[in-house]
């Protein structure tokens, strides 16, 4: 059984993050040994829910524990890098919430430690995951809908009026939401290889928890990407969107379309047109009750049968690049170049997993 301890009992823990502990200990695969919070009526909340006493001191006394396999870091985003990297540096089992850190720098330092540490680092969005996302990654590999040459991706919101640090620096729109697009482009195209953006601040001043507060980073992003050969695409996101009706990804190809409905993260089935039947397909979502904390349910798969993560830390260190290059290049006008990569998503190691998971946990098994 893998030993859980979590760092941030706020409002993404309360949310799927908890309906998934709770399943998975009820399953018998995981318990949850310790929660902190810096807010102490959160970590008191938590506690009593999950059956705690004795909880740890801090953050620090949290990852040190013996009884603690796998470190679920749910802070907030300028927290992520330092959490990390003393939970790598610990040799635990990491799963951190999207960013992995607010600089390349790090980054970079979580992406050596990860490579050396016994434990397994798993980062945010777990988007490469969805039932969707797979059937529409097989088809652009196989070519389904020809060479993809163009693509759009969308997400956003109004803004939550909770948690001020959203509008602070190491927060903004592209860190919090812009994220999701740029995985799931990336995870389709490959990796990027140039980037230029508009980006600002749209509503300069909002109410949050109470009080209204000045807007520090941007709210309102548009990121043109070029991922090489003449393959471009863009990414809208902000916390300046009330409501849409319109796709979240969109694939052309030279010889049809590819549309995941909904959001990236709760997509909602896709439309495909091809040119040799000249007619629009609608697929209906497979997994409408997919959450997007299906990360853990991932990682603990993976720890079990000792395989690599779909999504490697490569590939969030890579969006991060990009989102810091969207970032300049929306303050000076200047497109940047994009220097790193990442391997290939490998959902053959997703199916092994499955596979062995099935057979370790079969009750007529003869291991």
């Amino acid at each position: 059984m893998i030993r859980i301890g979590v760092l941030g009992c706020g409002s993404v823990f309360w949310g799927p993050y908890m309906t998934l502990i709770e399943r998975l200990v009820l399953e018998g695969r995981v318990t949850v040994t310790a929660v902190y919070d810096t807010d102490v009526a959160k970590r008191d909340a938590a506690a009593r829910r999950l059956g705690l006493v004795d909880g740890p001191a801090d953050e620090v006394a949290l990852i040190g524990r013996d009884d603690v396999d796998l470190v679920l870091v749910l802070t907030s985003m300028l927290e992520h890098g330092r959490l990390v990297r003393a939970a790598l540096i610990a040799g635990k089992h990491v799963l951190v919430e999207k960013p992995m850190a607010t600089t390349l720098e790090e980054a970079a330092g979580l992406l050596e430690l990860a490579a050396h540490s016994p434990g397994t680092l798993l980062c945010a969005p777990h988007i490469l995951l969805s039932p969707t996302y797979r059937a529409i990654h097989a088809q652009v590999v196989s070519g389904e809908i020809g060479r993809v040459v163009t693509a759009r991706a969308r997400y956003g919101w109004a803004g939550p009026d909770w948690g001020q640090w959203f509008y602070r620096k190491g927060g903004g729109a592209l860190f919090d939401l812009g994220v999701y697009n740029v995985t799931a482009l990336c995870g389709l195209l490959g990796p990027a290889r140039r980037v230029t953006a508009m980006t600002g601040v749209a509503i300069p001043d909002r109410v949050v928890e109470g009080s209204t507060m000045p807007i520090e980073v941007e709210d309102n992003a548009h990121v043109l990407i070029d991922f090489g050969d003449a393959r471009l695409a863009v990414v809208t996101t902000g916390f300046t969107m009330q409501r849409y009706r319109s796709p979240a990804i969109e694939l052309y190809g030279t010889t049809g379309v590819l549309q995941l409905l909904g959001d990236d993260w709760a997509p909602e089935g896709y439309e495909r047109w091809r040119n040799d039947r000249g007619v629009w397909e609608v697929v209906p979502e497979v997994a409408p009750l997919w959450p997007w904390t299906d990360g853990l349910r991932h990682l603990v798969d993976c720890i079990e049968t000792a395989t690599q993560p779909v999504t490697r830390p490569e590939h969030a260190f890579h969006a991060l690049e990009i989102m810091l290059a969207a970032q300049a290049a929306g303050a000076d006008g200047q497109a940047r170049e994009i220097r790193s990569a990442f391997p290939a998503p490998d959902y053959s190691a997703l199916a092994e997993a499955k596979s062995e998971h099935r057979r370790v946990h079969d009750p007529r098994s003869t291991l």
